[in-house]
């Protein structure tokens, strides 16, 4: 089978592979479509695991379901997660699902800029599966992972009605931030970018404001928001100076979500006194999700409550994967990319 081999951001290969060969209990599907996720990009934390087939934002076709296999048949369509929590540890148990090790471990064989996956049995007896309604398309299904992700970031940042919201970050995270806002009873939303085309999208999906990250000041944020800073700010962007506006602009008593990966090495740069002391500023963080808001997320999807068919921007087979990880990486005029390994 064809897959999409990573080497680098700029070195992505189509390469031939054997088809996985599935056991009892695992399912062999057939990807009809897969997201570039902003983390596949993330260079610096692939490039001592390379060469590897990332992509795990998936929907496809069971083509094969292993013996013992009750609930998915051949030409079921499905999504899947990558990552499942084992339900039973410490962590678990205590509703971080997310840092469980067994989380960590799973994945797809090899990857979803492939063909062809092979879903090991773990990740559908922990629920990782999920059957597709015939009102969500393929492509709208990659979406499940990453909204998952965006409702699991806003529950921990208690994202609520009346609040003022700043996302910084306007890329595919902070869009998807932007519309569960709103739908979550936002007062005001603000977003910033450094792309002037992310900066117009932000305002087509919901944001009443956006800026330039390199004009914005927290001062600006005041102005419109009746002299208040954000109640909650939203990190979609890792640079050291999206740190500080993001902690320049949280409110007393309000919340900054790390919701993005940062720079490679980069320390909180604060002045302790100046944000914490005396204000009651929580920093939070929040990393992957959980089966259950995978389930919800596809019914937000399902519901049309949110708008991601209009975020896509660009469709590639996985012959032209390079182009594809180019736009996302360059973060430029691009919000989703969508693969179809079945395409050329």
């Amino acid at each position: 089978m064809r897959v999409a081999m990573y080497y680098s951001n700029k070195d992505v290969r189509l390469e031939e592979m054997p088809k996985p060969r599935i056991g009892a209990g695992e399912l062999l599907v057939r990807v009809m479509a897969s997201g570039i996720c902003g983390s596949d990009v993330m260079e610096w934390y692939r490039l001592n695991k390379v060469p590897l087939v990332l992509g795990h934002e998936i929907a496809g076709v069971v083509e094969e379901a292993g013996d013992g296999v009750k609930k998915y048949k051949k030409s079921d369509r499905i999504a899947a997660s990558h990552h499942v929590p084992c339900g039973k540890c410490h962590y678990c148990l205590t509703g971080h699902q997310t840092v469980c090790d067994t989380l960590r471990k799973t994945n797809f064989d090899p990857g979803g800029f492939a063909e062809f996956i092979r879903i090991p049995g773990i990740n559908i007896e922990q629920g990782g599966v999920y059957g597709l309604p015939d009102e969500v398309s393929f492509e709208e299904a990659t979406f499940i992972e990453p909204l998952a992700c965006a409702l699991r970031g806003q529950r921990a940042a208690g994202i609520k009605e009346g609040q003022t919201v700043l996302v910084i970050g306007s890329g595919i995270s902070g869009l998807l931030h932007i519309q569960l806002a709103r739908i979550k009873g936002a007062r005001r939303i603000i977003a910033t970018d450094i792309s002037k085309y992310r900066i117009e999208a932000a305002k087509r999906f919901g944001a009443d404001f956006s800026f330039d990250a390199r004009e914005y000041t927290a001062q600006k944020l005041k102005d419109l928001n009746g002299g208040l800073a954000a109640d909650a700010v939203i990190l979609c962007a890792g640079a050291k100076s999206a740190v500080e506006q993001a902690l320049q602009s949280v409110e007393r008593g309000g919340t900054v979500l790390f919701f993005s990966a940062a720079e490679k090495g980069l320390p909180v740069p604060s002045n302790i006194n100046d944000i914490f002391w005396r204000n009651e500023v929580t920093l939070t963080s929040s990393y992957a999700a959980t089966p259950a808001e995978h389930l919800e997320s596809l019914e937000v999807i399902r519901a049309r409550r949110i708008n991601v068919k209009d975020m896509i921007t660009h469709r590639f087979g996985l012959s032209k994967m390079q182009e594809g990880f180019g736009l996302v990486a360059g973060a430029g005029d691009s919000i989703k990319v969508i693969i179809e390994p079945q395409n050329k």
